[in-house]
Parts: C-alpha cells; sequence; structure tokens
C-alpha cells in the first residue's frame, strides 16, 4: 500500500506541475458544456421560403402571414413564376418552394377543394422532412379555420369529432437542452479521462522515465493502479462542475438520485480509464496514442446515441452500440437526470461497465511489459 501511495504522490505532482494538463482538465470541458448546447440545436428554425402567389387573393395572403408568423420560415422572396423560386433554390438561397395557383380562393369556396403546390430542397435529408412537414401541418391549421368559417354547420356538428389531449413526460415544456446536455457531460467526462489516460504512459516513454520506472520491484498492478486513480479523481471533479453547471446555466435538477449517478460514474471510469492505459500500453509516442484514440472516439461518440437515437440504425450498427460504452453512459444520465430512474432500472447498463472495467483493465495489466 505504501508502493501505491508514493505512486500516487508522484502523479498527483506531476499533472498539477503542468498548467496545460489542469486547463485541459477544467476550463476546456466546462467552456464545451456551456457553449455547446446553446450552438446546437436540434430544432430546426430559419427555413427560408421562396412563394410563387398566383392568386394574389385575401386568403393567400393570410396563409402566407400564418406561415411566416409561426417562427419556423422566413419568406426569402416573393416570386412572379416558379422558374425564379427554382433559381432560389439552386443558389442555395430558398430550402421551400411554395406555389399556390391561379383561383386559389375562388375554388376553395367555391368547389371546397384545391391544390398547393410544396417544392423541397432535399440536400439537407433532416431540414427537408422537418421543413416539409411544418410547412404542411400549418397548411392543414389553415385549410381546418377556413372550412370552420365556410361551413354553415347545424345546432350539432354532424362530423364526428375526436379531442386530444397529451401529457409531455419527463420534459414538460420538450426543452432539448435537457437531453442534450446530461450526453455531453457525459462525452467530456469520457473524452477528458480516456485520452488523458491514454497520454500518460506515452509521454513517460517518451521523456525515458518509464525505463526507471521498469527497473524498480514495482509490480505491474501497482503501476496501472497509480497511472488511473488520479486521472479517476479528476474525472469525477470534471463529473461534479458540469452537474454545478447543468444546473446554474441551464437549470437541470436530476430528477433520480445523484449518489446513483455517481456510484454508476465511478464504475464508468474504471472501464474508460482503463481503455485510455490499454492503448498507451500498444502506442510508443503520443501521436500514435492520439491516433489510435481519436478512431475510437468518433466510433463512440457517432454510435453512443448522443445524436442519433440508436434504435433508428440498421440493425448490424445496432450491434456494434453494445460494444461501445459511451453508450450506456449516456443512457444512464438520461435516464436517471430526466427520468428519476432508480437502480433495478439501470442494472443492465452496469453489468455492461463492470464487464468493460474487468476486461479492458485486466488486458492492460497484462499487456504492459516490465522488466525488472
Amino acid at each position: 500500500m505504501r508502493t501505491l501511495i508514493f505512486l500516487l504522490r508522484k502523479e498527483f505532482k506531476q499533472i498539477f506541475r503542468d498548467k496545460a494538463i489542469l486547463a485541459i482538465i477544467f476550463v476546456m470541458p466546462s467552456v464545451q458544456l456551456i457553449v455547446m448546447p446553446l450552438a446546437a440545436n436540434y430544432e430546426v428554425k430559419k427555413i427560408n421560403l421562396a412563394v410563387v402567389d398566383n392568386d394574389k387573393s385575401t386568403y393567400t395572403q393570410k396563409l402566407i402571414s400564418q406561415i411566416t408568423s409561426s417562427g419556423y420560415f422566413r419568406l426569402q422572396s416573393y416570386n412572379a413564376s416558379y422558374d425564379q423560386a427554382y433559381e432560389a433554390i439552386k443558389s442555395d438561397n430558398a430550402d421551400l418552394i411554395l406555389e399556390i395557383p391561379q383561383r386559389f380562393e375562388r375554388n376553395l369556396v367555391r368547389e371546397n377543394k384545391e391544390k398547393i403546390f410544396i417544392a423541397v430542397n432535399a440536400i439537407n435529408g433532416t431540414k427537408a422532412n422537418l421543413g416539409g412537414a411544418y410547412l404542411s401541418t400549418i397548411i392543414s391549421n389553415f385549410n381546418n379555420d377556413i372550412r370552420m368559417k365556410l361551413t354553415v354547420g347545424s345546432r350539432f356538428s354532424q362530423a364526428p369529432t375526436i379531442e386530444i389531449v397529451s401529457s409531455n413526460w419527463f420534459n414538460v415544456h420538450m426543452n432539448y437542452r435537457l437531453f442534450f446536455v446530461p450526453g455531453i457531460l457525459a462525452l467530456l467526462v469520457t473524452l477528458v479521462g480516456s485520452f488523458l489516460t491514454a497520454l500518460n504512459i506515452v509521454r513517460e516513454k517518451e521523456v525515458g522515465t518509464i525505463e526507471q520506472i521498469n527497473v524498480t520491484p514495482i509490480k505491474k498492478h501497482y503501476f496501472i493502479l497509480g497511472k488511473l486513480i488520479p486521472f479517476w479523481v479528476l474525472a469525477n471533479v470534471i463529473f461534479t462542475i458540469g452537474l454545478l453547471l447543468g444546473r446554474l446555466v441551464y437549470g437541470i435538477i436530476p430528477a433520480g438520485n445523484i449518489g446513483l449517478l455517481y456510484l454508476f460514474v465511478g464504475v464508468y471510469l474504471l472501464a474508460a480509464l482503463g481503455f485510455g492505459l490499454l492503448i498507451s500500453t500498444f502506442a510508443e509516442t503520443q501521436q500514435q496514442a492520439m491516433l489510435i484514440m481519436f478512431f475510437f472516439m468518433m466510433v463512440f461518440i457517432l454510435m453512443g446515441g448522443l445524436f442519433t437515437p440508436i434504435e433508428s440504425m440498421p440493425q448490424w450498427a445496432q450491434i456494434i452500440t453494445k460494444f461501445n460504452p459511451v453508450r450506456y453512459f449516456i443512457e444512464v444520465m438520461r435516464m436517471v437526470i430526466l427520468k428519476g430512474s432508480t437502480l433495478r432500472d439501470v442494472a443492465s447498463q452496469f453489468v455492461a461497465v463492470i464487464v468493460f472495467a474487468v476486461i479492458l483493465n485486466s488486458w492492460a495489466i497484462l499487456n504492459y511489459k516490465k522488466t525488472n
């Protein structure tokens, strides 16, 4: 135990001597956690709309006004012909074209039907789908208002109606930041902890101090623990700062037990830091370690469920995500913070990260070649 204490003292002194590492550990995650949720927005707004109004009636003016006042669309151009509007799409000045035919109001009043043409710039598939859906919903609501005004009904409506009453569970105001911030925090803790751990042993290889340690009677598992524990502690500090920023900046108060979060984070970090240590036993230079970690982190981020729901991925991709520890961390963060999930609810995620921690750390210890 004394050997481990001396190693931990040496590691903490080495970390706090390097001001750049301190900035990476404390400043960078804080800035990213504040900036990224504000900049990265799941909502699609400011969709540029090009209108071709061939009718120029009262109804068309009301429809255009209702569309632009929704907050989702911005009237980019009011064109005399479809060709002019199409040029706006080709030059990326417009995302959608709304063409209203001649005699729109007359046919709607006399014949109770009319067609409207919508052309969508589908280069950005997500923006195209949502923009087309928003526009279709607004036009449908406008149509219902017109029908209510034009229909001469009796005292009782002959058409049956269904009244829908909905409630939003776990995120009453549908604030995307409540969903986004826990995932960002999980990602930042993983990035900082695993990257710094991966570079730690490699840096000692480059400066030559690893050879001095190799000729000492220090056991391999003590050496690995000495490298792992300091960054485990610092990653927990980062996690605490992230929770405080989430509360102060975004008003996010965990609905579940905070102790459960720390319990899971403690186990998860053993897996994440163990992965960083494993990479460092293979790499000979910091550049190699960085490139290897960058490869794996890109996979972990894109297939972790932060930006894309895992359920919408292909079946083969869903199978791959089961070997992604970041996935389980993001799931637990959202479940505990938003839904107030208990230990029983996240038991499967606990088992998964425990397996990851045992395998990765055991592999790192076995792969570290120490010569006496």
